[in-house]
C-alpha cells in the first residue's frame, strides 16, 4: 500500500544556507518540522529526557531540572566522549518527537513532509526520510556568513565548521545537494528544480 506522503529530509553545514532552502521548500506547501525546535521541546524543564541528562551532567541542571544549555555548551564543545553521551541521550527523544509529528501531520492529509534537521544523520532521522536534500557551501563563503550571522569571531566560525562532516560525506549520502556559494537566487533557481522533482517522484 502506497503511503499518502513524502518525507523529506533536509540538512547540511552550517552556514550553507539550509534556513533559505527551508523557506522556499515552505513556500511551495511543504509543512516543516524544526527539529532544533524540537530538540528543545525534549529538553524543556522537567521533561524525560532532562531526568537522564541530569544523572549525567548534573552541574547543568537546577532542582526544577531547567537546562542550562551554555554550562552544558562548554561542557561538551572541547570534549568529544562527553558529546557523545549528550546525543546518545537526546537523539532517541528528538527521533520520538519527530515520528510523532510526521504521523500528525499524515493524518491530517498533509502531502509533503520536510525535516529541517541540522544533525539529520546523526540523530538516526535519515531513516525516516523518503529522499535527503543536503545543503554544502565552500568553507570560506560558510565562515563569512556564519561570523555575519552569530556576530562570532573568524576563528570560531572555522572551528565550529571543522567540526563538522565534510563536502563528501553530504554528497555520498543525499538524493539532492545545493551547492549555496552564490545569491539567494541562485539558491530559489537549485531549490526549485528539486522541490520539481521530488513532486513529479511522489506522483509518478
Amino acid at each position: 500500500m502506497k503511503k499518502n506522503y513524502f518525507t523529506i529530509g533536509l540538512t547540511g553545514q552550517t552556514g550553507a544556507g539550509k534556513t533559505t532552502v527551508s523557506e522556499i521548500f515552505a513556500s511551495h506547501g511543504f509543512e516543516i518540522i524544526n527539529c532544533d525546535k524540537i530538540a528543545r521541546t525534549v529538553t524543556a524543564d522537567g521533561s524525560r529526557c532532562n531526568k537522564e541528562l541530569a544523572e549525567i551532567f548534573p552541574e547543568c541542571f537546577d532542582s526544577a531540572l531547567s537546562l542550562n544549555r551554555r554550562k552544558l555548551g562548554e561542557i561538551v564543545f572541547n570534549d568529544s566522549g562527553k558529546l557523545a553521551r549528550l546525543n546518545g541521550t537526546i537523539f532517541p527523544y528528538i527521533t520520538e518527537e519527530i515520528s510523532n509529528q510526521i504521523e500528525r501531520l499524515a493524518a491530517c492529509g498533509k502531502r509533503y513532509i520536510l525535516l529541517d534537521a541540522p544533525t539529520l544523520f546523526e540523530a538516526g532521522a535519515d531513516k525516516l526520510c523518503d529522499t535527503i536534500v543536503s545543503c554544502i557551501a565552500d568553507e570560506r563563503i560558510r565562515a563569512e556568513r556564519i561570523v555575519a550571522r552569530d556576530s562570532i569571531s573568524y576563528e570560531l566560525a572555522k572551528s565550529r565548521i571543522s567540526s563538522q562532516k565534510p563536502d563528501s560525506f553530504f554528497i555520498e549520502n543525499s538524493d539532492y545537494i545545493i551547492r549555496n556559494n552564490g545569491s539567494v537566487s541562485d539558491a530559489f533557481a537549485q531549490t526549485e528544480r528539486i522541490i520539481k522533482q521530488i513532486k513529479e517522484r511522489y506522483n509518478g
